[in-house]
């Protein structure tokens, strides 16, 4: 199943979680909390978690172009949420996401 993450540098996370998820539950299924949320399109899902200096996001699809329009949908919906906090949304593929080595 493809795969994009993206982390955004915000201070304000935990209320981008909720305004997303409050925008989204009239069409889609949508479950949060004040540290994370899901959001679950018809086309993929969308894994929102709260730091205290970023948001992470994490969108899975059953296919490529799925995947390309979630992404787009959920980083159209939080540059405009976020005002002035949030300019754009840089997602990468999760293979392309370097992780650290393994003390095994």
């Amino acid at each position: 199943m493809p795969t994009i993450n993206a982390q955004v540098p915000t201070a304000e996370a935990s209320r981008l979680i909720q305004r997303l998820c409050k925008h989204f539950r009239h069409k889609i299924d949508a479950e949060w909390d004040a540290h994370q949320g899901r959001l679950h399109f018809s086309i993929g899902e969308c894994r929102l978690d709260a730091e205290p200096d970023a948001l992470h996001l994490r969108c899975d699809a059953a296919s490529a172009d799925e995947l390309a329009e979630l992404g787009e949908v959920v980083a159209s919906h939080l540059v405009r949420f976020a005002g002035d906090s949030v300019e754009s949304v840089e997602w990468q593929a999760a293979s392309s996401i370097q992780r650290p080595p393994s003390n095994s």
